[in-house]
């Protein structure tokens, strides 16, 4: 299987994605007086990392203790089933539990770990009883999280292949 090659990034693109992660509601005049761009050029550029799939949407964070699902589950899965057809019909049906808000396929003893928001404890308890009728699996096991010390959606970009950025004039 060929390696997707990674994309270059210059300081101004990295910045551009460092400040759209902590606000994606900016207005493009003010990302580009951040960056030290004019509005045009500071537009292509955030167009161009989308067109290559760098930024995949924008979303809104809401407050899950607001929201009355302030409870985090962790779940491991593990299943003696590891065909297509399982594999299938366990990823459909996980999908559609609203509470389960994340799903990994995972090495090692857990075959699946889930991240589930609930409520309270009889929350989480129609969400065991879904998940369980959805395919045969050998264990469930569940932690709820007791504090969240750190929590944050956005992706360090130090890892990211870097270019020198060309010498831009502001204009504007």
């Amino acid at each position: 299987m060929a390696k997707t090659p990674m994309l270059t990034l210059d300081r101004i693109d990295r910045k551009l994605l460092q400040l759209l992660q902590e606000d994606a509601s900016l207005a493009v005049s003010e990302l580009a007086s951040l960056v030290n761009l004019s509005v045009t050029p500071c537009w292509r550029r955030i167009q161009k990392l989308r067109d290559a799939g760098v930024i995949r949407k924008q979303v809104l964070l809401l407050d899950a203790a607001q929201l009355n699902v302030g409870v985090t589950v962790f779940v491991s899965v593990k299943t003696s089933q590891h065909n297509p057809e399982w594999i299938e019909r366990f990823a459909r049906g996980v999908t559609r539990i609203p509470q389960v808000v994340e799903i990994y396929r995972m090495s090692g003893d857990v075959d699946y770990l889930l991240r589930v928001v609930v409520p309270d404890i009889a929350g989480y308890d129609a969400v065991y009883k879904e998940l369980i009728s959805v395919a045969e699996l050998t264990d469930v096991s569940s932690s709820f999280a007791m504090e969240q010390l750190k929590y944050t959606t956005a992706l360090p970009l130090d890892f990211v292949e870097s270019a020198r950025a060309p010498v831009t004039r502001h204009k504007g």
